[in-house]
């Protein structure tokens, strides 16, 4: 029997390196993990591939979803529907797989609800005067934008009291082996090492 994989929600402002450090901890996983895709109901573009870039369905399909609580979060942006899928997460965690899912700290709430056994991580910046810096090193908003970000930014970090665990992305590197720390210790927790304790007591008794 496989053992049941680990679903990991990583959350954190805008600007905080939530997706580099996602990007560093798959490397390191080493085909073990996967980042959840998800659904959407907008066209593909260029060159994206259906269950890669996104599950692209029809607007009836991704409500129905809704209507069948199959969607841990969605919303409407403009004419699309975006969410996240349940069935391809449960899928990747039967097979044992490390799941995780960047995710804003609303979509957080949903995840609690619906996936309690979900282990959730936020990463925060060192200071908001650094979250600024980096907002502004990227070069892409104008000032106004990054005011709006940083209010929201300020607002999400009130809820990192609502999260398992709080990692600090001072230093890349630290904040990666910080999040590989996390995955390591949660497969160790008992109702992770049940299957293969029965599996030694099995053995024992053979």
């Amino acid at each position: 029997m496989a053992e049941q994989g680990l679903l990991l929600v990583i959350s954190g402002p805008s600007g905080c390196g939530k997706d580099t450090i996602i990007h560093e901890v798959l490397q390191h996983l080493d085909g073990e993990g996967f980042l959840s895709v998800s659904m959407t109901t907008r066209p593909k573009r260029g060159e994206e591939v259906h269950g890669v870039h996104y599950y692209f369905v029809s607007e009836a399909e991704f409500l129905q979803n809704v209507q069948n609580d199959q969607m841990l979060e969605y919303a409407q942006y403009g004419e699309n529907y975006y969410g996240t899928p349940v069935g391809p997460i449960r899928a990747l965690l039967s097979q044992g797989k490390t799941v995780i899912l960047n995710i804003e700290v609303t979509g957080g709430k949903n995840v609690r609800r619906l996936l309690p056994f979900a282990v959730e991580v936020f990463v925060a910046p060192p200071s908001l005067k650094e979250l600024r810096r980096r907002l502004e090193k990227r070069g892409t908003e104008t000032p106004d934008a990054i005011e709006t970000r940083m209010e929201i930014a300020t607002r999400e970090l009130a809820c990192a009291k609502d999260y398992d665990y709080i990692v600090i992305n001072d230093a890349l590197e630290d904040a990666v082996q910080d999040v590989l720390a996390i995955i390591r210790t949660s497969k160790l927790k008992k109702e992770n090492m049940l299957n293969k304790l029965s599996e030694v007591t099995d053995y024992a008794e053979s």
